[in-house]
């Protein structure tokens, strides 16, 4: 269990994190990873992890959730992963021609994902569905792109020039995608109505939302009936719903599907795969103009490929996602004891499939708010979690799950007496936390905010 002081310090996170806000542009190199996603004065910087337990330059240990945004499976420093990329790159890393493990990891990506004829590796989520989009394009001729309305697809301007942090993207950029909303086949219609939309793109099921009977079926018949390719984003689903994807879940075949995050269980690799009609557009046995679909350097790099294939061993044989799900339920089922005796089950909410578990905090009427979500973040560090959602591994024990729900049980009072006050004022120890993707820096703050360098033990 993490070693809980009877005083925990972040003197030296602070002054650290002000070093990174001076040398790297937000002070971290994922917007998600920022300073301004925790409690102002709380941002713990990390030193090194576990399997799900971690450290930080104060020398507080954590449980954590999340587990590097969902990349990491089987727990940090996994000893089988750890021993194939040490063992592989004694021989070299990047070599001027393809590798035999370049071939074996494809083989080994393939075998798991029935719809796809070919794959191409790279290096992170942006890259592959990006590239999904061109091929798109390349195959239909058009130009048009469905996106649902979900969290994140990529950086680049198609998607990007779509939220509220579109500055620096072209208005034809930003005009060349429409949104549609998730499980209603109505608003995927409209969209696909005109006849010019060269792909579908969209998450299978989210981090709280499942698919409705018959909707995925649906996106699949519409993309068809109007000529549109459906890219399915297996990003988060990916090797944490099931080593085959959200597709091998729900049954559903897309004409292309974009990989990463936890195939590597840490490591930087994402995929492209799909159907040999469309893959081929991308390389040299086509009559068709070529489509420039992936070139880059680091995507066969030998290391994140090694890791790959211990992790296609690990689910092979040790079924990691049960034991994900069975930390999730743990979780869900002592959360919601805590929070239901504290008398707050309208207030703070657990939600989506027990491997991705999110939570949601409610203001004293029941909307959903930043504040209250910082309130109960900070409660949380202090008693030694660390953790922006619930999402486990399989590194997570049982051990774990008490000692979090420990940490619940006592977060929870100073969030009830936040709701019987109508406010955290007084009570958060900083500015609440802000979305990731807003159009300017600033975050708001609470009228009359405590700093200190330490907080107060847990209570």
């Amino acid at each position: 269990m993490p070693n809980i002081p009877a005083v925990r310090s972040f003197e030296r996170s602070r002054e650290l994190q002000a070093t990174l806000h001076h040398l790297i542009p937000g002070g971290a190199h994922t917007y998600s990873r920022g300073s301004d996603q925790y409690p102002e004065f709380m941002a713990p910087v990390l030193t090194h992890g576990q399997g799900c337990h971690v450290w930080d330059v104060d020398g507080n240990e954590y449980i954590e959730y999340g587990m590097g945004l969902r990349s990491v499976t089987l727990g940090h420093g996994f000893q089988p992963v750890v021993e194939a990329v040490c063992s592989t790159i004694a021989g070299g890393v990047n070599f001027s021609r393809p590798t035999t493990l370049e071939l074996d990891a494809a083989e080994d990506f393939l075998d798991l994902v029935p719809a796809a004829d070919m794959v191409k590796f790279a290096k992170n989520g942006s890259d592959v569905t990006t590239a999904a989009v061109r091929l798109a394009r390349a195959v239909t001729g058009r130009i048009k792109i469905a996106a649902c309305h979900q969290p994140f697809f990529s950086t680049d301007d198609w998607f990007i020039g779509t939220t509220e942090m579109s500055s620096g993207i072209p208005g034809f950029s930003r005009g060349a995608t429409a949104g549609f909303r998730y499980n209603d086949l109505d608003s995927l219609a409209e969209v696909l109505a005109s006849d010019d939309v060269a792909c579908v793109i969209l998450e299978a099921a989210t981090s709280t939302t499942e698919p409705e009977p018959g909707y995925l079926e649906g996106v699949r018949r519409l993309c068809d009936e109007h000529g549109a390719l459906l890219i399915i984003d297996e990003m988060i689903t990916g090797f944490r719903w099931s080593e085959h994807g959200a597709q091998g879940v729900y049954g559903i075949r897309p004409d292309l599907s974009c990989w990463g995050k936890a195939m590597g269980n840490g490591f930087p690799l994402s995929a492209l795969a799909g159907k040999r009609e469309y893959m081929e557009l991308g390389g040299l046995r086509t009559d068709r103009e070529r489509v420039f679909l992936l070139s880059t350097t680091h995507g066969p790099e030998r290391g994140s490929l090694a890791a790959f294939r211990a992790v296609v061993e690990e689910y092979a044989h040790n079924d990691p996602i049960a034991r994900m799900e069975h930390a999730g339920r743990l979780l869900v089922d002592g959360v919601q004891a805590a929070v239901c005796e504290e008398g707050l089950a309208d207030y703070v909410q657990l939600a989506g499939r027990p491997s991705c578990l999110t939570y949601i905090t409610r203001d004293s009427d029941k909307t959903p708010s930043q504040a209250y979500r910082t309130l109960f973040l900070q409660e949380l560090l202090k008693r030694g979690v660390l953790g922006q959602s619930f999402v486990t591994s399989a590194a997570h024990t049982d051990a774990d799950i008490e000692q979090t729900v420990a940490a619940v049980r006592g977060a929870l009072p100073l969030y009830r007496r936040a709701i019987e006050c109508g406010s955290v004022e007084g009570l958060l120890e900083g500015r609440p936390v802000a979305p990731a993707v807003r159009q300017y820096a600033a975050p708001r703050r609470i009228e009359s905010p405590t700093a200190s360098t330490q907080t107060s033990p847990p209570g």
